[in-house]
């Protein structure tokens, strides 16, 4: 069954579906990520493009109430993935970008990671 996101907002950016798949600057249409579209809760990302866009997303399905880890996603086959357990998250291209920050919870740990990069 689908899910329904309660927010959902983004910024100078395209995704490929509703709330998942590939992510694109509307600037250049440039691809800068892939958002898996079941194994997450929570995902805010904002980001400056190599063409100058600034852009962002956020979709949320369930209220904010995940604990930050301590550790970072680990990276498997290109794909930032959950350190419990190796659930794919989302990929950052960050050869597209000049600068980005994301949080994103884990659906199945409850879990949020995040990560900052020039901003």
């Amino acid at each position: 069954m689908p899910r329904t996101p309660k927010h959902k907002e983004l910024e100078n950016t395209r995704l490929a579906n509703a709330y998942g798949g590939w992510v694109y600057c509307e600037g250049c249409s440039k691809t800068i990520g892939y958002l898996c579209y079941v194994t997450y809760d929570i995902f805010r990302l904002q980001y400056q493009c190599k063409c100058g866009n600034h852009g962002s997303v956020d979709i949320s399905f369930e209220d904010d109430t995940a604990e930050t880890a301590e550790q970072s996603l680990v990276t498997l086959k290109n794909r930032l993935c959950c350190p419990v357990d190796e659930t794919p998250l989302v990929t950052i291209l960050k050869k597209n970008l000049d600068a980005y920050k994301y949080e994103i919870v884990c659906r199945d740990c409850n879990t949020k990671y995040q990560e900052e990069q020039g901003l």
